[in-house]
């Protein structure tokens, strides 16, 4: 085999074993064994919440099981085509093969990477909030620009996304926006955009066509599980409604539907407005601020996690964790982990698992250097 595809091979090799390892091969098949073997039992959904809970946890093992199995088959399928095009001297299938094996590289890098989502919560679904910084029109635009980031990510990876509050910007953009993304690993890819994202370019609002530097701020916290308990004494809650504002017809603007919650001893504040009823949004409310507490206590309990919750402090200059620049050159770089590329269209459609891989991988290292230390 020419060297190229042996070198492809050794590396995809390697990751998957280390692959494996993470997904701690013989304890996975036997557990998802027995799994199988309760949900057979036609007693089982006699509890909704346990039986809902272990299906999950059979889907994930079976999606990881199966996943690696697959891998497998077509790492032995492109070695074949590499060696069946070595043989009858057919170039145009050797590349076929390296073209495989090359995809097939980036693959098991990243469920490599996945396989490490083992935080309290990675596995949730999670709520995205983006604020507008200081600006005005222009700040508003940059935040409706990430909004549409993010749902092209959330659309690309298969999540399901719903706007839970939007609120508008005077004359284009939005202020701000809440979205609830559902799906698995949800919260574990997407918790490394919290911060400050900065925006360099020729404002389309200036008649000067001058350069403007715009922020927004970028927060992601995890959707809290049934089994989670978080008290919330609605004591230190203060409860405000109002008129929502956006699509929804004349219902909208007739009745204070749209809920806002504060919880005064930590200053978090969650609204929604999605819903026509303001029961339902309520209902969503404080979902939202039972999941904001749980974060807060999780990066609380995670050192890693508080450098992150002081470069939250101000949405502005020192606290970016990503910078966007459009002019005076292209270019995209994340302040954390130096990773940058000139693609700033793609960036801005949504291709950031170069950011977030980096990032993710970035925190892993740092928690083994910890635990190393």
């Amino acid at each position: 085999m020419r060297a190229e595809a042996q070198s492809l091979v050794d590396e995809i090799k390697q990751s998957m074993s280390l692959l494996r390892r993470h997904l701690d091969w013989d304890v996975s098949v036997l557990r998802l064994e027995e799994l199988n073997a309760q949900a057979e039992d036609p007693n089982l959904w006699n509890n909704a919440e346990a039986a809902q809970k272990l299906m999950r946890e059979r889907t994930q093992l079976d999606n990881a099981i199966n996943g690696f199995r697959r891998l497998e088959r077509e790492l032995d399928d492109a070695i074949t085509l590499v060696e069946l095009g070595e043989v009858e001297g057919d170039e145009d299938t050797i590349n076929e093969g390296l073209a495989s094996l090359r995809a097939l590289r980036e693959e098991v890098a990243k469920r490599e990477l996945e396989s490490l989502l083992s935080g309290e919560a990675d596995g949730n679904d999670c709520y995205v909030e983006i604020n507008a910084g200081a600006g005005g029109t222009e700040a508003q635009d940059w935040a409706n620009i990430l909004r549409r980031m993010y749902l092209r990510w959330c659309d690309a990876h298969g999540y399901k996304t719903e706007i839970l509050e939007e609120s508008d910007g005077e004359e284009a953009g939005i202020k701000s926006v809440t979205i609830k993304v559902t799906g698995h690993n949800a919260y574990g890819w997407l918790k490394t955009e919290s911060g400050v994202h900065r925006l360099v370019r020729i404002s389309p609002y200036d008649s000067s066509a001058r350069r403007h530097t715009s922020f927004s701020s970028v927060w992601v916290y995890p959707v809290v599980d049934d089994n989670i308990e978080i008290e919330v004494n609605e004591g230190d809650c203060r409860i405000d409604t109002y008129r929502a504002s956006g699509a929804g017809g004349q219902h909208v603007n007739r009745t204070e539907s749209a809920v806002r919650i504060t919880h005064i001893p930590t200053g978090i504040v969650v609204q929604c407005q999605s819903e026509r009823s303001q029961h339902q949004n309520r209902a969503h409310c404080w979902n939202m601020l039972r999941a904001r507490l749980y974060e807060r206590e999780l990066q609380i309990r995670e050192a890693a996690s508080q450098a992150e919750q002081d470069a939250k402090t101000e949405n502005g200059w020192g606290h970016q964790i990503r910078s966007y620049v459009l002019q005076p050159y292209q270019m995209v770089k994340d302040l954390r982990t130096n990773v940058e590329t000139s693609d700033t269209g793609g960036v801005l459609d949504g291709d950031l698992d170069q950011f977030m891989a980096a990032s993710l991988a970035s925190r892993i290292q740092g928690y083994a250097d910890t635990l190393n230390s």
